[in-house]
């Protein structure tokens, strides 16, 4: 049975293939006078292929194909998508997520959002900014975990009405890590050693070069545990869930199956599964589902592409190369 929007926009198309077709034959095939007979067959096929594409323009704008909005966060969340050096092609930009959840916001035909979660975690700020956009979401939201909803994807799903897993998901790891590299000894026996110049007793923390003091120590796992609290609160706030209980899960990741048992997920089914529900909460018979894109000019896809080329080449040296000092993740 064919829908009242596809006959809409067919009907648009076939008017305006019509429309475009006598007017380019007008123009370029019935008036040799002005125009050369060689070129007016394909002027005229020109002026109809540029009807076409104005006329789908058209249709889909008045009668639209979609009402639920997808946006996938994959791979590791970082603000850029990147670091000091070029980053894997498979890592989450968050100022795009948040983009392309917003610009669903302001699409007046979505009326529901899925946001798709397949990351390990990443950055805390990127995270939340990420969890913050859904909030905004005027209406339905559905956080969906497909292999991995683990930390940082978890403080994601937090911002969501509900949050469907697979049986074989990997969910949870309600946590935050912090890491420094301790290179004192190799740089004492290569010959380097650290000379402080510093203002503010705790501004080189974690720095490499040197032993990490006992009170240096104590200060970093302070921030950490900041964080943590933090994050406690937001899925405390977000899913419905006893402070306690969060933290009783000591980081731990589960399966999906045994993730819905504790209440860390709502709802086990399929992608089928949660567009049924979603037409049940939107009453229709069913909803079609339109995936949501970063928009970049040109040169910032040939960008993004050559940062893929040389992460693929020269991802070994620059993991050797950089160094930071005090990194911490969910």
């Amino acid at each position: 049975m064919v829908s009242k929007t596809g006959v809409g926009r067919l009907a648009i198309v076939l008017s305006a293939v019509v429309l475009f077709a006598v007017v380019g034959v007008g123009l370029f095939v019935m008036y040799p006078e002005t125009l050369a007979d060689l070129f007016g067959v394909v002027l005229a096929i020109g002026v109809l292929l540029a009807g076409l594409k104005i006329a789908g323009n058209v249709a889909g704008s008045l009668f639209p194909g979609y009402d639920v909005a997808e946006v996938a966060v994959e791979g590791p969340i970082t603000r850029d998508g990147g670091g000091r050096f070029p980053s894997s092609p498979g890592s989450t930009p968050a100022d795009d997520i948040v983009e392309q959840i917003d610009r669903a916001e302001e699409d007046d035909n979505v009326r529901a959002l899925l946001l798709k979660l397949n990351t390990p975690g990443g950055e805390v700020v990127p995270s939340d900014d990420i969890r913050l956009a859904a909030e905004r979401f005027d209406g339905p939201t559905v956080a969906y975990a497909t292999d991995v909803c683990a930390s940082g994807g978890y403080w994601i799903a937090s911002g969501c009405d509900e949050l469907w897993a697979r049986e074989g998901s990997i969910v949870g790891s309600i946590g935050v890590i912090g890491s420094r590299v301790n290179a004192s000894e190799l740089a004492e026996k290569v010959g380097l050693s650290y000379e402080r110049l510093a203002a503010g007793e705790y501004k080189d923390a974690g720095t490499p070069l040197k032993e990490l003091e006992e009170d240096e120590r104590e200060y970093l796992q302070g921030v950490i545990d900041d964080y943590y609290e933090t994050f406690v609160e937001r899925v405390s706030d977000g899913r419905d869930l006893e402070p306690e209980f969060v933290r009783e899960t000591e980081a731990r990741i589960y399966l999906g199956d045994s993730a819905h048992e504790l209440g860390l997920v709502d709802e086990l089914g399929t992608r089928r599964d949660i567009e049924d529900e979603l037409a049940d909460r939107l009453g229709t018979d069913d909803v079609a589902v339109e995936e949501f894109e970063p928009q970049r000019p040109l040169m910032a896809r040939v960008g993004a592409g050559a940062r893929g080329i040389a992460y693929a080449f020269g991802a070994g040296i620059a993991g050797l190369a950089e160094q930071r000092e005090f990194r911490l993740r969910l």
